[in-house]
Formats: structure tokens, sequence, C-alpha cells
């Protein structure tokens, strides 16, 4: 199971992050949530009589929130049994009108008799509003069961919220000798074909994708998702003194690219180039750490909840040297180098390992 045994804790919750999941790469800024309403009366999930009878996921940014299609997938005939029944939903009900009614109120209008949910909304625009909403109407709320799990599923979402800054994924490839590019940093093929399909379906479940200059220039790489079917990452780049040339991939127009440097912060959107000073970001000084720090804030403000780091090496030490990070993701290859550009040393500890084609994937958390 993706989330591992205590989900026995609930079955009902466990069913409710499954169904989460898979709005993952599609919902973004908006939260992973699942819902699950269960006939069970007195809320004794251990009774024979108890049954789910609707279930419903976020599905797509922009459409109708997991609650409200959990709702709408009761059967007429069971529309009656909702006060008797229990809504299990992932993340707090929202209580403010966005894209989307507030979930709250449609669970009082359809008079559900008790919500149980894993997590708190972060959101100020929430903040604990949805649970006070659903008490004063005498909706029985049961909170922070699973509560570990359901903020594994929204790290992103939490870590936006809390840090104020967006959840950082470091990812590279490394040879069996240790070395993640060639002699003059020549790009070399490191990884297999599947460990290259995987990382394009990761791309699609991030906002951002983050290289640095030379990889950039030499690699020439087009962070896109062309082997995977989703959205493209918005495409972020240091190149602190304008050096890159025009053209390259990454300015090809094809999807959002942010370029940071010491003079202008660039940003080229669908149709919009937008242009304005800021020596804020990197200071005349150049201190890594603060521009480092500046830029994951300037993105935060740009809404940009997750990006996946993908070189090069110095960018990725850089992140590694100043603890800004959240996942470490890193193919090893039986291939051996023997010179090169040396890979970072992993930090953390480990989380997971296992063999995707050739390579070895393993992924590391801050200890």
């Amino acid at each position: 199971m993706i989330f591992g045994l205590q989900f026995m804790e609930n079955p009902f919750m466990r069913r409710a992050l499954e169904l989460a999941t898979l709005g993952r790469g599609r919902v973004s800024p908006n939260p992973m949530v699942g819902c699950v309403i269960v006939h069970d009366r007195k809320g004794e999930i251990d009774i024979p009589f108890a049954r789910i009878i609707g279930e419903g996921w976020h599905q797509r940014y922009g459409e109708a929130h997991a609650e409200r299609n959990a709702i709408l997938s009761v059967r007429s005939q069971d529309a009656h049994l909702l006060p008797e029944s229990t809504a299990y939903v992932t993340l707090e009900p929202c209580s403010h009108y966005g894209k989307q009614p507030p979930c709250a109120d449609l669970l009082i209008e359809r008079a559900v008799g008790r919500v149980v949910c894993c997590n708190d909304d972060p959101n100020p625009l929430v903040a604990g509003q949805g649970f006070a909403r659903l008490r004063a109407a005498g909706i029985q709320v049961e909170t922070g069961v699973m509560n570990e799990m359901g903020r594994q599923l929204n790290a992103r979402f939490f870590t936006f919220f809390e840090k104020k800054r967006p959840y950082i994924i470091l990812k590279w490839a490394e040879t069996s000798d240790g070395f993640i590019g060639g002699e003059g940093a020549q790009p070399v093929k490191i990884s297999g074909e599947l460990a290259h399909r995987l990382v394009h379906r990761w791309r699609g479940e991030e906002d951002g994708i983050m290289v640095g200059t030379n990889t950039a220039r030499n690699d020439n790489p087009r962070l896109n998702t062309r082997l995977w079917p989703g959205k493209n990452p918005v495409r972020i780049v240091w190149d602190r003194n304008l050096t890159l040339p025009a053209d390259l991939h990454v300015f090809d127009g094809s999807q959002p690219t942010i370029v940071y440097h010491q003079r202008l912060k660039e940003r080229n959107g669908e149709s919009v180039v937008e242009q304005k000073a800021d020596s804020t970001l990197f200071p005349p000084s150049y201190s890594i750490a603060q521009s480092l720090n500046n830029t994951l804030q300037d993105l935060h403000l740009q809404g940009i909840q997750s990006v996946l780091v993908e070189g090069g090496a110095s960018l990725l030490q850089s992140f590694l040297d100043e603890g800004v990070w959240d996942e470490m993701r890193v193919f090893r290859s039986p291939r051996m180098l023997g010179n090169g550009i040396k890979a970072p040393i992993v930090q953390g500890r480990l989380v997971s390992r296992k063999q995707v084609g050739e390579d070895e994937l393993s992924i590391y958390q801050p200890n």
C-alpha cells in the first residue's frame, strides 16, 4: 500500500487517501483531496451495516472538489441516508468561494451526520473556519485521523503555506563510480530509458523545474513531459550574468520560463513577457544563500508550490549546503566514467530503494 500499515487505523480514511492520489499533477495549486461517505448510523465502522454510499476526489483544478463529487455519486435511493452517514475527507472542507462554492456549505445543506478529517487546512482562507461552520450547524466533527498520512499526501501544499516556499525535490543520476557528468562538462547519458520516462512523469507532477546555467547551456534540455502525458512545468533557470544564448530550448516559448539573474527578473508566459528591475534576487555581492532564499520567496509569491531541481551539480550542492530541500531522488547507474563532474554527496535518511530498469532509485528525506 502507498501509505503503509498506518492505513489499517481506519479503512474508510485509507480509501479517501487512495482516492486523493488520483488528482496528483492535476489539481495544483489546490491540494489533493479524497472523500468517502459511509452509512454507519452511529459512526461505528465495525458494525455489519456500515457501507460506502458515495466517494469522490478532486480531479482537476477549477473543477468540483472531492466532497461535491462524493455527494453527487450517492444514488438517489440512498440520499435519505446522509443524516446517518459519515463523510471521511482528507482535508478540512473549504469555507470560502473560489472557483467552486464552499464544500462545508454543501455538507450542511445535505445534512451529513458526521465529518471525519485528516488535517486542518493551512490556507488562511480556510484555517479552521470550515470545521467551525460545520459544528455551528450541529454536525459532529472529528479531526486528526491519520494526520501524518494526510500531511505526507499534501506535503507540497503544507510546505508552501507553513514554510512560505515551494517544496523542493533534488534529482540527479550518477554513475556507479560517483559522477554526474563527463569531463569538460560534456553531457553523457547515465540512466536508462525507464528512468528517463519516470522523470518525465515526475515533471508533470510538479509546478516548476529548475536548472543552473551550465546545465541549460551544455545539456540544452527541453524540461518538458514529452515522454509522459501530463502538463509541462514552469521552467526556472539560474543565469547570473545573462550569458545563455537565446536559441536554447528553454527559451523556445513552448512553456512558461522564469530566468533569475543579477539585473532583471524575466518571466515568459503564454502571451505575456514581464520585465522589471529586481536587484534583491541576485545582489551585487552575490551571496548564494541570500540569492537562493530570495528566489524561493519570489517563486512562493508566484504561487509555485513545488520545484524539481534537475541540476547541475553546483545548483544541487547549493540547495544541500543551505539545507533547503524536502526530498532527494538519486538514480545510480551500473555505468562507470572514471572521470568527470562528481555527484553531490547524498544526505538525509533513506526512505525507499527500488530497481528502475537497469538503474537503482533511492529516495531520501532530511534527517
